[in-house]
């Protein structure tokens, strides 16, 4: 089954999905092979410790965050980029309130609900 966004994905139109702890995201677009992410970080937020079998590739938009890949920490912040392999234990400290782009490959269909709506409302065609 062929699953896709909408083409267009006006974020002023679109609430935040609230995960908790200071996370909040919006969808970007998706479809089988990959998806967008704009998460948003209240100061102290944790992404906190997980693995996945998707690539992901995040762009730090604003703030300032300190990342653990694998054992290996660094502090990347606004304009710096983060390349995770897949299945590789990761997390995420916000030492400064800041907006992260993440991209997965291929969809994370954790993400989207079982009802054929994602979070954002739309429906899945």
């Amino acid at each position: 089954m062929k699953r896709f966004s909408d083409k267009y994905l006006i974020t002023k139109e679109m609430q935040w999905e609230e995960l908790g702890g200071g996370v909040s995201r919006k969808f970007l677009g998706y479809d089988n092979q990959i998806m967008m992410v704009k998460v948003k970080f209240e100061k102290g937020a944790l992404g906190s410790p997980h693995q996945h079998f998707h690539t992901q590739t995040t762009y730090v938009v604003s703030g300032k965050f300190e990342f653990e890949i694998d054992g290996v920490k660094q502090i990347v912040e606004a304009g710096d980029g983060v390349y995770i392999e897949p299945n590789l234990l990761h997390s995420a400290v916000c030492l400064e309130e800041g907006m992260l782009i993440d991209t997965f490959s291929p969809v994370r269909e954790d993400f989207l609900s079982g009802d054929g709506v994602s979070y954002f409302g739309d429906k899945q065609k």
